[in-house]
């Protein structure tokens, strides 16, 4: 914003000179008109003041002269209390495609648990539409097939501790020169074979449940989120695989998009997107792009993406999205489409400068996925101003109001 020197001041200091000349005059008229008497050199002094205040007026009116168009001074304080962004230039440019898609749950946000080996429901623990976490348990279950295979590895596991204190027992007494080598190694391959027996009977029990002694386990969910069906009772039966719930996610969901073939040689995952959904428009960035992976024979690609600010809708609703496709243009620039602002008829950005931001006119081309192309004005080592940027719009149009008056 300009400086501008209150009139008001002014007045107050051409007012203050008069009085320090009057008095001056009227202390020489009967004091004399000595040069050298106090009076004289106080009506100088009084007049050396008043000159002093004029030319700092003209100073001020020099400054204000001086004093840049669409300058808006901020201090770096001002800057962030407003909430004002600044960011580079980007590259960029190309061409925008609109593409049509649904919110769908991910791969993982759904989970049908089953039961690893066939036994007795003795309870269920959760009820449908219940929240549950990672490991947290649906039903027990009383198994005899997981009994055994809890026996299994306690044999297995006694079996190799025997052979472990053998293979000690030979050693030692091999190095009193007792028992031959031979033994040594032979005892040291049965301790070996004995823990491999181990590991693979302790494999089997954990696959099952983890069975305690009586072959009691529980079926648990492999991921966090809201039971959906509880498909077995207490006293029921279970077959090995039989599904005993279904858990999923409602927060763990994704935007398919469905485009057309020649799309996947231009899309990379990490492209930024502009999508519309019942709620209103966010931004999101390309997760994936399949190509040949639609249902049908169309050979339709797939892309794939996630929000980065806003929330999904729930699965099932229907979205819209504009991607930038195309190769870039050589020199090209983009800019956040906020930072675009009309002032005046003319479309400007705030560039960055020492002590605030000045008001710049660009020509403005395409616009896609939130950004605008800059055809000219711009260098492209700017800085500028993004998010809050009709901000300084304001502060600079309200500036050239005062100044008018």
């Amino acid at each position: 914003m300009r400086k501008r020197t209150s009139n008001k001041t002014l007045l107050i200091g051409g007012v203050a000179a008069l009085v320090i000349l009057g008095g001056g005059g009227l202390w020489l008229a009967t004091r004399g008109s000595d040069p050298a008497t106090p009076a004289a050199a106080e009506g100088e002094a009084g007049h050396a003041e008043g000159e002093a205040g004029h030319a700092e007026g003209e100073a001020g009116h020099a400054e204000e002269a001086e004093a840049p168009e669409g300058r808006v001074e901020l201090s770096a304080a001002q800057v962030q209390a407003a909430g004002i962004t600044v960011v580079s230039v980007g590259s960029g440019g190309g061409a925008e495609t609109r593409l049509a898609g649904r919110v769908e749950p991910m791969v993982d946000s759904r989970a049908a648990v089953a039961a690893a080996v066939g036994g007795r429901v003795e309870r269920v623990l959760v009820a449908p539409g219940q929240s549950v976490r990672v490991g947290q348990p649906l039903v027990s279950l009383v198994s005899g097939e997981a009994a055994t295979f809890r026996a299994d590895a306690d044999a297995a596991g006694a079996s190799a501790e025997a052979a472990r204190q053998a293979y000690e027992r030979n050693r030692n007494l091999s190095e009193q020169g007792i028992v031959a080598r031979q033994e040594v190694e032979a005892s040291r391959a049965q301790y070996l074979s004995a823990e491999a027996a181990t590991r693979a009977a302790r494999a089997r029990s954990a696959a099952a449940g983890s069975p305690n002694a009586s072959g009691r386990l529980s079926v648990v969910s492999p991921i966090s989120g809201v039971v959906g069906n509880v498909q077995v009772g207490p006293g029921g039966f279970v077959a090995q695989g039989g599904v005993v719930a279904e858990v999923s996610n409602p927060a763990r969901v994704e935007m398919v998009f469905n485009a057309p073939p020649a799309l996947a040689a231009n899309v990379r995952p990490g492209a930024a997107m502009r999508v519309t959904g019942p709620s209103g428009e966010f931004d999101a960035v390309v997760t994936g792009v399949a190509a040949d992976a639609g249902l049908n024979e169309s050979g339709a690609t797939v892309i794939r993406a996630r929000p980065t600010s806003g929330t999904l809708p729930p699965a099932g609703s229907a979205v819209s999205g504009s991607v930038v496709t195309g190769q870039a243009t050589a020199g090209g620039m983009t800019v956040p489409s906020e930072a675009v602002q009309t002032v005046d008829g003319n479309t400007v950005v705030f560039v960055q400068v020492e002590g605030g931001f000045q008001a710049t006119q660009v020509l403005a081309g395409r616009q896609a996925a939130g950004r605008t192309e800059i055809l000219r004005g711009l260098t492209g080592s700017e800085r500028i101003a993004s998010t809050n940027a009709f901000l300084l719009k304001a502060e600079l149009a309200k500036g050239e109001a005062e100044h008018g008056h």
